[in-house]
Parts: C-alpha cells; sequence; structure tokens
C-alpha cells in the first residue's frame, strides 16, 4: 500500500516536472559556459529547485492565501520570465556578462520555473492534499534530482553534437521555449479570466 502511496505520488510528479522535454532549453541556456560553469549551474538550480518545493510543500498555500498569490500568478510571471530569456537569445541582443550569468541563470529560471513550475507547485499541494506530507516529498526530491541527472548527460550530448551543432540545437530550443513561455502566459491568463466570469 506504501510502495502503491509512493508511485501515486511519483508519477504526476514526473510528468510535471518533464526533465527529458527540459532538457534541450538546459542545453540553450547553458550554451557557451564550459563545463565547471555548467556544473555549478546545475548544482544551484537543483538546490533552488530543492528549497522553492519544499519549502511550498510545507508553508507555500498558506504564505500564498496570506499574500493573495495564486498558482496563476506564477505561471504568467514565470512566462514572462521565459519569454524575455528566449527572445535575448534568439536574436542575440543584451548578452550578460558571463560571471553575472552563471550566478543568475541557476536559481531562475532553471531551478524555478523550469525545475519547479506552476505546474509542479500545483501538483505538490494536490498530492499534499491527497497522500499526505511524506510520500509526497520523497516524490518531489527523486523527481528533482533525477532531472538534475538528466542534465548533467547534456554534456555528453553536446560532445555528441559538436559546436555548430549546438549552436544550431540552442536556436531551436530557445524558439520552443519561447513558445512554452506564451503558452504559460495565455493559461494563466485563461484562468483569470475564467475565475472572474464564472
Amino acid at each position: 500500500m506504501e510502495f502503491k502511496t509512493f508511485w501515486l505520488c511519483f508519477v504526476p510528479l514526473f510528468i510535471a516536472v518533464d526533465a527529458i522535454g527540459t532538457l534541450p532549453i538546459y542545453i540553450s541556456l547553458t550554451d557557451g559556459f564550459d563545463k565547471k560553469s555548467r556544473r555549478t549551474l546545475l548544482i544551484s538550480s537543483v538546490f533552488t529547485a530543492m528549497i522553492v518545493a519544499m519549502l511550498f510543500l510545507f508553508i507555500g498555500e498558506g504564505i500564498l492565501r496570506l499574500l493573495g498569490i495564486t498558482v496563476v500568478d506564477f505561471m504568467i510571471a514565470g512566462g514572462i520570465i521565459l519569454f524575455l530569456i528566449s527572445i535575448g537569445d534568439l536574436l542575440a541582443i543584451n548578452k550578460p556578462d558571463k560571471q553575472v550569468a552563471l550566478e543568475a541563470l541557476g536559481p531562475v529560471p532553471l531551478g524555478v520555473p523550469l525545475i519547479v513550475g506552476p505546474a509542479v507547485l500545483t501538483t505538490v499541494m494536490l498530492l499534499v492534499r491527497e497522500h499526505g506530507f511524506f510520500f509526497t516529498a520523497i516524490a518531489t526530491v527523486l523527481n528533482i534530482i533525477f532531472a538534475g541527472t538528466i542534465f548533467l548527460l547534456s554534456e555528453l550530448i553536446i560532445k555528441l553534437m559538436g559546436t555548430s551543432g549546438t549552436k544550431i540545437f540552442s536556436k531551436i530550443a530557445s524558439l520552443f521555449l519561447a513558445a512554452i513561455a506564451v503558452m504559460m502566459v495565455r493559461r494563466g491568463l485563461t484562468a483569470v479570466l475564467e475565475q472572474n466570469l464564472f
């Protein structure tokens, strides 16, 4: 029964995190960084995702209610941030200093909202109500670690693709990132309209 409860928590979170689907975006955002820098970004993003997920697991819903913030607000804000990053990468404008990017990209947008985004936060809230804190926490931690492991494999993919291949792949991934960002904002605005109309 306990094993079944764990899987009932793990599978929805696995789908929500979508580490494999996010991998091209990770490669795009870390394009141009050396191996050491990518490792630093990876540790920073996983650490941030873990903290945000655990905080949200235990006190997130109460804080959001207190501040009047909803998961929909997170969705819209995250979508806008991702859209701006993707456009900057596609047009190669306002490229930040590598050290600044190294310190900034890990927590946002890699940690939040790419690893732990609105889908994960919503799923965590629902699972806690249904299956309790223990199994939800274990499933969340394991999924974040799995995402970090998948991102770690990106170094092998980059090596196989070569510099030119990585550049092309990076631009395509940025285009998809822009589309994902628009989708997040669209869903957020749709949810807002539905709440106000109905």
